[in-house]
């Protein structure tokens, strides 16, 4: 370590980054003053933000899925539907349960077999195939349909109230009743995901710090940037509850490394500048400025490339993360410098020795055995890239939103379970067609539709007119529900399960079928939606991929100002990120579609940190005249301690959210982001450095900084070398 003094100082008085500390330094108190006042705005902002938990609605709005739910909800007053099942109960008592459930605020229509019996038709005049299909001995199925989409306030509030006038053989199936659980549960668990995370970084902290303070003036500046960042969410109109649920707990976990980045070149500095600590700070902003600043643009980069995903999920995520990322940077440089010097005196007092040594030895035997780590990157390499294009994926929205179990947390999982097992229905489908479509034809299409391997029946205003029923026999009600204006509707209800090969192929010929009938014929539901969500995030995956990956290599070309050391380190991250990703092939643990183009830019975007700041170390310990062999062992010892914190207190914060979450696709990305960042840490501990070792000529000679300018004093290589413990020579 090359020794800070006055002089040097002098030098660099005149340097923006030293400037900018000075300021920093000069304003604390007034900086505190106004960030806390910022707290009020944004705790206001934060409690009018509208959370939207329907994972549907964020399909492009040109994909046909989409465009037939916007007919549905203008043409036919329809939006949202549910398949009830009323288990063992009498008729008359159905027949009142219906009335109820029709004068529920914002139910458009209730619909099931005596509907027709009311209304004239006698039973005996409806088609038997179609009567037992609603009724199976004692139970009873009935479609209702709501006024508004799946995760509008009016329909959850239906299904809520729903639920309230039903008993207990009541089951309530279907997308809007999903929704209705997932915000219960989520509104439930997200203040304990939040307390989880701080309570295990707190822990993680204590033992890893050099002081029992300095975790909690760690979370007070990172707590008031994250509230910046929920309380600009109020001008985005609404976020989703993936991103609600994740933003704290990521940005927690991200942004981190910024201040114990900040905390230990102050430690470091205070040594230099006994009884000057303003100084002492002010030159530590300078020092770490640049591994900071680089540090929140990469992870920025990666959640700004989700943007560009056509799922317009990525965006949502994407766009509140990289917010985060700024915010937390903003934060890391005001306010926790002046919460550290308006605490000095307690954080000195209640410093002590960290559990991490000192990784002389290591960093001496990963410089002196490198190969084995090359070898060891070559050996894991394979399997990691077969895992990484093989690994298994979830689509089906029950299974993300709960697993698919039986979790008495999520209603709906029962209900789906009662419809399926005792009406075959796995998912309805609707067709659009043409109003005016001949009799003979829509029959015939319909026949056609249901003679489609897994389809268990299609029903629509043909299947009842003609046979036994005449046109002017059929009730208006029943009319209007099944034709208007320029449309008519059909449901289909399949015995095939979301995201299967089954019903894929199954949508495939049903579309075939529609459209040799009626070219403008749309198919539409939540397994159509969901084969188009499949095509879009397939796609989605490798552009966001390479898009992150390309940003990340431009801000690191400009930040080292090198040729060869962006690649190394996206390489090295991108090895670990393969890893990660790969090894649920290996485990057969499928992951929920979101999984793969989260992590892979959550992952790159925030724990290429640690590489950022290695990197850093070792090109000052160049330019300072080291060798080849004593800079990377000076930097991997240096570094250490900030690299190892920060990756597992990112562990420790998304792990514990993991374990507690009933919500899949919560539980899983966070996992993902925990076991990601500790393979992170080994990969730059271990490959990182082999990396540099057998490197390091292309490095110096591709790179900006690295070699000392001609005839200026720089620590010489036997003096880096005596540092690291080691002989070194190039």
């Amino acid at each position: 370590m090359t020794k800070t003094t006055p002089e040097n100082t002098e030098k660099k008085k005149h340097q923006p980054g030293l400037a900018f500390g000075h300021f920093i330094v000069k304003h604390h108190i007034a900086i505190l003053i106004l960030a806390i006042v910022l707290l009020i705005p944004c705790i206001i902002g934060n409690n009018m933000t509208r959370i939207n938990y329907d994972l549907l609605t964020y399909l492009p709005d040109d994909m046909e899925t989409v465009k037939g739910q916007d007919i549905l909800m203008d043409d036919f007053g329809k939006g949202a539907f549910s398949l009830i099942v009323c288990e063992g109960m009498p008729q008359q008592q159905v027949d009142s349960l219906a009335d109820q459930i029709s004068d529920v605020p914002h139910v458009a229509q209730v619909l099931y077999t005596n509907d027709l019996t009311d209304m004239g038709i006698p039973q005996e005049a409806i088609p038997s195939d179609i009567y037992d299909k609603f009724n199976k001995g004692d139970d009873t199925m009935m479609a209702v349909f709501f006024e508004e989409g799946t995760s509008a306030d009016d329909t959850i509030n239906a299904v809520t109230q729903i639920r309230s006038i039903s008993n207990e053989h009541v089951f309530i199936s279907g997308l809007s009743a999903m929704v209705t659980d997932l915000k219960d549960v989520a509104q439930n668990e997200e203040p304990i995901y939040v307390g989880l995370a701080v309570l295990l970084s707190v822990i993680a902290l204590l033992f890893l710090t050099d002081s029992f303070l300095v975790p909690f003036i760690f979370l007070a500046s990172i707590g008031i940037a994250i509230m910046w960042n929920l309380g600009s969410n109020y001008f985005l109109g609404n976020i989703s509850y993936v991103t609600k649920a994740l933003a704290a707990v990521l940005q927690l976990a991200v942004t981190m490394d910024y201040s114990i980045f900040l905390w230990h070149a102050f430690t470091e500095e205070r040594e230099n500048y006994p009884g000057n600590s303003n100084e002492a700070m002010a030159v530590a902003i300078q020092n770490t400025l640049t591994a900071i600043v680089s540090s929140a643009l990469t992870a920025t980069a990666g959640f700004l490339a989700m943007i560009f995903m056509t799922y317009q999920l990525g965006a949502d995520l994407g766009i509140v993360m990289a917010k985060g990322c700024l915010l937390g940077l903003l934060g890391s440089v005001t306010t926790l410098p002046a919460l550290i010097l308006l605490f000095e005196k307690p954080l000195m007092k209640t410093r002590h020795k960290t559990l991490i040594p000192n990784a002389r030895r290591l960093s001496n035997s990963v410089t002196k055995h490198y190969g084995i780590y090359l070898a060891i990157f070559v050996v894991v390499l394979i399997p990691a890239i077969i895992g990484f294009n093989n690994k298994p994926l979830i689509y089906d929205f029950s299974r993300i939103a709960s697993g698919g179990g039986g979790d008495s947390s999520f209603a709906y999982v029962t209900a789906n379970h009662k419809v399926e097992d005792d009406f075959d229905v796995a998912t309805t489908e609707m067709v659009l067609c043409k109003s005016d479509m001949p009799h003979a034809q829509a029959k015939e299409m319909l026949d056609k539709i249901n003679d489609v391997d897994g389809v268990d029946y299609a029903i629509g205003y043909d299947s009842l007119v003609g046979g036994q029923i005449p046109d002017q026999m059929v009730p208006d009600e029943v009319k209007d529900a099944l034709k208007s204006g320029d449309w008519q509707l059909i449901m289909i209800n399949s015995s095939y399960k979301v995201s299967t090969d089954e019903v894929n192929n199954q949508i495939d010929e049903i579309n075939s079928i529609i459209k040799s009938y009626d070219p403008d014929a749309m198919l539409i539901g939540e397994a159509p939606a969901t084969k188009d969500l499949i095509s879009t995030t397939d796609h989605d995956f490798q552009v966001v991929d390479a898009i992150a990956i390309v940003s990340i290599l431009v801000i690191l070309l400009i930040v080292f100002r090198s040729i060869t050391l962006p690649f190394i380190l996206v390489l090295v991250i991108e090895f670990a990120i393969m890893i990660n990703l790969g090894l649920p092939y290996y485990m057969n643990d499928p992951m929920v579609f979101l999984a793969p183009i989260c992590i892979s830019t959550i992952q790159l975007g925030s724990t290429v940190n640690y590489a950022i700041l290695l990197t850093t170390r070792y090109r000052r310990e160049r330019f300072n005249g080291a060798g080849k062999r004593g800079a990377i062992s000076t930097a991997m010892t240096t570094s250490l301690p900030s690299g190892v914190t920060s990756a597992v207190t990112f562990f420790a914060a998304t792990l514990g959210v993991s374990l507690y979450s009933n919500m899949t696709i919560i539980s899983q990305l966070t996992g993902l982001m925990s076991r990601g960042a500790i393979i992170s840490m080994f990969s730059v501990l271990f490959i990182l450095p082999a990396f540099f070792m057998l490197l390091d000529g292309a490095i110096v000679r591709t790179s900006h900084g690295f070699l000392p300018h001609k005839g200026g004093k720089g620590t010489t290589r036997k003096e880096i070398g005596a540092k690291a413990g080691t002989e070194v020579s190039e």
